[in-house]
């Protein structure tokens, strides 16, 4: 068995991407406390911190080479998207690269989006997987300078001269109403059944990159539980010892480690075979769409009363774990798309 073929079932990281993990992880504990995740929940950004984090390169790393990136795998971002999950940052990180790939992919980062690659100009994507006409909600349209969409079988960049106003939403994100009809400039950046694969594939990207940051959101709410668990006591004993809460906090574990093995599996194949698993990357957002909300819901429960409290942390993870998800339009509505690729695959004649 070569390399490659190995590769095929073994996830692990390598030493470039323990580094790179740990760099983003030191970066989110420095400049993104709970207290900040706070301060920006009116307007859903942090600029400052989104600047900090561009200047780490977050956004240009994604790009590849021939677009002036740095060539980053799926797998990395992956890990970048795990921090920003575990950390709430207020960044349109997943949004924003996405939609750059998508735009790099398409030939599109022109001199009408130079300040893309580079994270200068923000962009946003509209995430669902219908693509249906007409007004839409988008996860980062009320600070998105280039809001890129799906209109039949034309890929379209809309600006807006004026952006369009923040809807408040569970997730606390950026999320605005967006009429297409109504944008200053309509840019059509592509057409036809390739135009249509690549969206789609920015897509895969978006709810790949989304089961990460669950991850990483499930992990540190495990943390903030079972550090509560350790704490408390009754009848002389901590309460992290009774079934009642040890076993559901081991549950939270394999969440983890299931959903992070199956998105660093659909990034592998993303990147080296996108043909051969198209169900990866959508089986891995729904499996986390799920096993989030459960998880911080769960977390709340173990500190009671307390983490039910609007100020503490674990009632911040439990709205954005119902939230998050939701930016993409219904999981269900991901959950058939899986559906029909096995199906359409089962259905298919296998050679003798």
């Amino acid at each position: 068995m070569d390399r490659f073929e190995l590769r095929r079932l073994d996830y692990s990281l390598s030493d470039d991407h323990l580094a790179l993990q740990d760099a983003y992880k030191q970066f989110f504990k420095t400049h993104c406390s709970i207290e900040t995740v706070r301060a920006a929940e009116q307007s859903g950004f942090d600029k400052s911190l989104w600047e900090r984090l561009c200047a780490m390169g977050a956004t240009t790393m994604a790009l590849p080479e021939s677009c002036g990136g740095d060539g980053a795998t799926l797998v990395d971002l992956t890990l970048v998207a795990e921090e920003i999950g575990r950390s709430l940052a207020p960044v349109p990180w997943i949004d924003h690269v996405c939609a750059a790939r998508l735009l790099g992919r398409l030939g599109a980062l022109g001199a009408d989006t130079a300040g893309v690659g580079s994270g200068e100009q923000l962009a946003a994507l509209d995430a669902r997987v219908d693509a249906a006409p007409g007004v839409r909600l988008i996860p980062t349209g009320s600070i998105a300078d280039h809001i890129i969409v799906r209109d039949g079988d034309e890929v379209v960049r809309l600006t807006f001269g004026t952006r369009p106003a923040k809807v408040d939403n569970i997730g606390r994100l950026p999320m605005a109403w967006v009429d297409p009809a109504a944008a200053d400039t309509r840019t059509v950046v592509a057409e036809g059944p390739d135009a249509v694969a690549n969206y789609q594939r920015a897509l895969d990207e978006w709810r790949l990159l989304t089961a990460s940051a669950l991850v990483g959101l499930v992990e540190e709410t495990m943390t903030i539980a079972a550090e509560f668990a350790k704490t408390r006591y009754t009848l002389g004993v901590p309460i992290s010892t009774l079934q009642a809460i040890s076993h559901p906090l081991a549950n939270m574990a394999i969440t983890v480690q299931g959903g992070r093995n199956l998105a660093r599996r659909a990034a592998w194949f993303l990147d080296n075979e996108p043909g051969e698993r198209p169900d990866l990357a959508p089986s891995a957002f729904v499996f986390m769409a799920e096993e989030a909300a459960k998880a911080a819901t769960m977390a709340v429960h173990i500190q009671g009363g307390l983490g039910v409290s609007s100020e503490a942390a674990a009632s911040a993870y439990l709205v954005r774990a119902r939230g998050w998800p939701l930016a993409g339009g219904d999981p269900g509505a991901t959950a058939l798309r899986v559906a029909e690729i096995v199906a359409a695959r089962e259905s298919t004649p296998q050679p003798v």
